[in-house]
Order: C-alpha cells, then sequence, then structure tokens
C-alpha cells in the first residue's frame, strides 16, 4: 500500500494548492471568519501532505548500525505533527471567535461586515476540492497513521467548507453575521474531537502498545497450548510503523519433549506470521528458567494462558 499512499497523497497535494490561492485571497476580500478559517486550513492541508510525502520519502532509507530499524517512526512523527497542526489551528479558531463575540456584543452586528456571496462561491469551491481531496486519501488511511494525519486534516477543512456555505446562506437570507463565529466555534470544536483518536493511536504505537487488531492474550495461548511447550513468558508486541509489527518472546520447554525442537520453533514462527500477520518475529527457546536473565513479564498473561487448577 505505500506506493498507493504516496499516489494518493501527491493526488490530494495538487488538488488543494490549485485552490489554495483564492481561498486566502476570497477570506481576506470577504471579511469572514469561517472563510478565513477553511482559508488558512486549506494552507495547512498542503503542508500537512507534504510533511506526510516527507516523512514517507525518509522512511525508505536503509536502516543502519545507528537506527537498526532505519527510518520509519519518522512517519508516525509526521501523524504526531499534523495532530498538533490541528489544535493549534483550534486554538486560533477560538481566539478570534471570541473577539468576534466581543465586538458583537460592543458594537452590534455592524461591526461584523461579511460578503454573504463571495462566502458561498468560495464555500462551495473548497467544499468540491476537499470532497475529491477526502475521496483520495480515504482509502489509504486505514492503512497508514502518517496518511491519516493528512487525511483528518482534509476531513477538517471539509468541516469548515460545511460551515462556511451554511454561514452564507445564513447571512444572505437573514443578515444574521454572529452565526459566523458562532459556526467558527462548532467547527473547531469538532476538528478536536475527530483529531483526538488520531493522536491516542499516535502516542500508542510511541509507548509501544500492542496493535488494537492483534489479540495478545489468543496468541500467546495458542502457543503455550503447543505441545513440549511449559510457559510463555517476556512477550513484547508492538508496532514499528503502520503495517509494521514486531513480536518477541522467551519460551520455556518441557524437559520432557522428544520432538525436534527446530520444527517447534518453526511451527511458532509460521502461527505467528501467517495467522497475526506480525513480520518481525523473535522467539528465544529455553530450556530452564535458570538461563532466562530477563525480566519474565508474565504476571498479566498468566491467567489467560492455564486453566484454573491446571
Amino acid at each position: 500500500m505505500r506506493g498507493t499512499s504516496r499516489r494518493s497523497l501527491i493526488f490530494a497535494l495538487v488538488l488543494i494548492s490549485t485552490y489554495m490561492v483564492a481561498e486566502v485571497i476570497g477570506g481576506i476580500a470577504s471579511g469572514s471568519l469561517a472563510l478565513i478559517a477553511d482559508a488558512g486550513h486549506m494552507a495547512t492541508d498542503a503542508a500537512a501532505i507534504g510533511l506526510a510525502l516527507f516523512a514517507m520519502w525518509i522512511s525508505e532509507r536503509e536502516a543502519s548500525i545507528e537506527r537498526t530499524y532505519g527510518y520509519y517512526r519518522t512517519e508516525i512523527l509526521a501523524a504526531l505533527l499534523n495532530a498538533l497542526a490541528l489544535w493549534l489551528i483550534v486554538g486560533w479558531i477560538l481566539f478570534e471567535a471570541y473577539h468576534r463575540f466581543e465586538a458583537f456584543h460592543q458594537h452590534g452586528s455592524s461591526e461584523l461586515h461579511i460578503d454573504g456571496w463571495l462566502m458561498m462561491g468560495i464555500g462551495i469551491g473548497g467544499l468540491l476540492v476537499n470532497l475529491g481531496a477526502a475521496w483520495i486519501l480515504h482509502r489509504s488511511s486505514e492503512h497508514s497513521l502518517n496518511v491519516e494525519g493528512a487525511f483528518k486534516h482534509v476531513m477538517a477543512d471539509l468541516l469548515g467548507s460545511v460551515g462556511v456555505v451554511i454561514s452564507g446562506t445564513v447571512v444572505l437570507s437573514t443578515g444574521w453575521t454572529l452565526i459566523d463565529p458562532i459556526l467558527s466555534v462548532v467547527i473547531a470544536l469538532l476538528i478536536m474531537f475527530s483529531s483526538w483518536h488520531l493522536v491516542m493511536k499516535v502516542f500508542h504505537v510511541l509507548l509501544e502498545g500492542a496493535p488494537e487488531h492483534i489479540d495478545v492474550y489468543k496468541l500467546c495461548s495458542e502457543i503455550d497450548e503447543m505441545e513440549g511447550v511449559t510457559l510463555i513468558h517476556d512477550v513484547h508486541v508492538w508496532t514499528i510503523t503502520s503495517g509494521s509489527e514486531a513480536f518477541t518472546a522467551h519460551v520455556l520447554l518441557d524437559p520432557s519433549y522428544e520432538g525436534d525442537i527446530g520444527q517447534l520453533l518453526n511451527r511458532m514462527q509460521d502461527m505467528v506470521h501467517k495467522e497475526y500477520g506480525i513480520g518481525h518475529v523473535t522467539i528465544q527457546l529455553e530450556q530452564s528458567a535458570a538461563s532466562c536473565n530477563e525480566s519474565h513479564h508474565v504476571g498479566h498473561l498468566h491467567h489467560t494462558l492455564r486453566p484454573t487448577g491446571a
């Protein structure tokens, strides 16, 4: 999916960049906060996609003796930076909305001059552009946190475009300009909510948590139930980058096991590879607990691996 993700990012970047200039100029000319916010956000969309492409390029550099996993984590860091950039945008929108509310409270609607027709025209154009970019990125975002970070930017901008269209409609039909900062606040909160899940997934990867789609208890139980295995311990499962997981474990063998140890190890590795899709598998076989110097990390697994009373 890496090649597909790159093409999706490039197409989305071209699409958004071609509309970005008109969006920025239109936001300034109309005097609409919703449109200015949407215009600024479209500019950050291009930067977010550019960052995702740059991280993808860096991640393909070969591993070295100093960085044995290579640069794959740069894609995760790019996703984090994109999520944090979204929160900065939210802060700016809320700050500007506060000043708009203050101006309306002190001077009434006379202080809010908004060109409804210009809002509508540019808002509809931005909506179509963002729909196209979101459609391009959607499939790849399911397989890459890096692309998902750029996709979240586009979706946030899509919400902004919807808000601009609604604001323009209300301003043209009723003249109520306060709808502009109100919808800006609503959109900002929606952006914050939608990006929270991305931030949590990024932190989960950086903390080397077990991938959500892998049932670690089930995986360990399947190894523990193999003939010749006494106990599996010191288990670690983590994500290197999107779509690339790693698994390490120590397996204590039954001293009375007379089967081929090499074949037993192959069965374990094949099971982890094929059934769980984990690319990096390292299993250390031990004849006795005395040969293991590492912390066993078995307390959180033991109650699930053996039936009560076993």
